[in-house]
């Protein structure tokens, strides 16, 4: 209730790499960098919950999230079960219920369990469990093994104020410079502040380029 606003951490487990070049295994994992911008990008068409900054590193990543509460409160129902089935299947109760064909007892234990959705579909948890198991699934099926990739379930940390969600954001934006990955923000490439950068050339470049007659 405090704040839309979170910081949150998920690292690998172990020696698990999520992306870069794991000299200890002579691997390269820098396909899977793809993996999270991708998934990052599905999960925020589906949540009301948007990424602020982030930042993939080699063995962990950081997001600075904001949750629209309000918004998911103006989803009609039907929009809440066309965002809930895009991740996960209708049982047989809810289909009844689109269909009509559900009994007045039915109706009401659908109407909940699709208010049970909407809660979730604001959710923090919901949502880094959705990009997490994700990414988990990806990356045993590519190293052919099974059990646990992340290190826990993830770490969160409130934002309780402007200063604190810039601070937040400048943190994440920078972690690869002070990791050693990058030197300048420019060159920071899957961090938000490159995708900015990145934005705001090209809109300058369209900006300088003479209209066509």
């Amino acid at each position: 209730q405090d704040t839309p606003y979170y910081h949150c951490i998920a690292r690998c487990v172990r020696r698990a790499w999520l992306w870069g070049v794991d000299e200890y295994a002579g691997k390269n994992y820098s396909h899977r960098k793809q993996w999270v911008i991708e998934r990052l990008a599905s999960l925020c068409s589906i949540f009301a919950i948007e990424v602020c900054a982030y930042a993939v590193m080699s063995n962990h990543y950081h997001l600075v999230l904001c949750v629209d509460r309000d918004r998911a409160r103006r989803w009609t129902q039907q929009e809440v079960i066309d965002r809930w089935t895009v991740l996960f299947r209708a049982p047989t109760l809810v289909k009844r219920w689109q269909s009509g064909e559900a009994l007045e007892a039915e109706r009401a234990a659908a109407e909940a369990l699709i208010e049970g959705w909407r809660a979730r579909l604001y959710d923090i948890s919901w949502f880094m469990r959705c990009l997490n198991e994700h990414l988990a699934r990806l990356a045993n099926a590519e190293d052919r093994c099974t059990g646990r990739f992340w290190e826990g379930r993830f770490k969160s940390q409130a934002l309780l104020d402007e200063a604190g969600l810039l601070t937040a954001m400048a943190y994440v934006d920078l972690n690869p410079i002070r990791a050693g990955i990058a030197k300048t923000p420019e060159d920071a490439e899957f961090t938000s502040i490159y995708d900015r950068i990145r934005a705001v050339r090209i809109d300058a470049k369209r900006r300088e380029e003479p209209r066509a007659a």
